[in-house]
């Protein structure tokens, strides 16, 4: 691992690609999972449990040569909406965005009541989002059932 200005780096740098950051601990393996990262052919890099002022206990997430579409920005959001996600070019940050909820989500998750016609025809789930802190809750446009963030059965 490298050595910058005396302090030692815990997860290895990576020159294009995405940093993920801010994850809380608890909450990493549920990011690789509704990212699919295990479908990912690049070098994919994780740190659980590194020390945070914040968080108190955080993950971090670096992925070569990968950049986030908005849908699955999205994703992580509505998981984790504290994250912050890093632009990086030839070694360097290039663009630093705070990850932030939008105020509707669509085709990112199920519909929680099964009685739904999302869970019962070929229509994308649409959510309005009612709720974004400490946890988010999403209605459906189709239903109208809220769904909270325990009940999220991500597409």
């Amino acid at each position: 691992m490298g050595n910058i200005q005396g302090k030692q780096m815990v997860v290895s740098a990576i020159k294009n690609g995405t940093v993920i950051d801010h994850i809380p601990s608890k909450s990493l393996f549920k990011v690789i999972s509704i990212l699919k990262l295990e479908d990912i052919n690049t070098q994919i890099t994780f740190g659980l449990n590194l020390e945070s002022k914040k968080l108190g206990s955080k993950a971090i997430i670096k992925i070569a040569d990968k950049f986030f579409e908005q849908d699955e920005i999205n994703k992580i959001a509505i998981l984790v909406p504290e994250a912050k996600l890093s632009i990086i070019k030839n070694y360097e940050v290039v663009e630093k965005k705070v990850i932030t909820c939008p105020e509707k989500i669509q085709g990112i998750t199920r519909c929680f009541n099964p009685k739904c016609i999302t869970n019962h025809q070929n229509i994308v789930p649409k959510f309005s989002v009612v709720s974004k802190m400490p946890n988010i809750s999403l209605k459906c446009e189709y239903c109208e059932k809220t769904t909270d963030f325990e009940h999220f059965n991500f597409i």
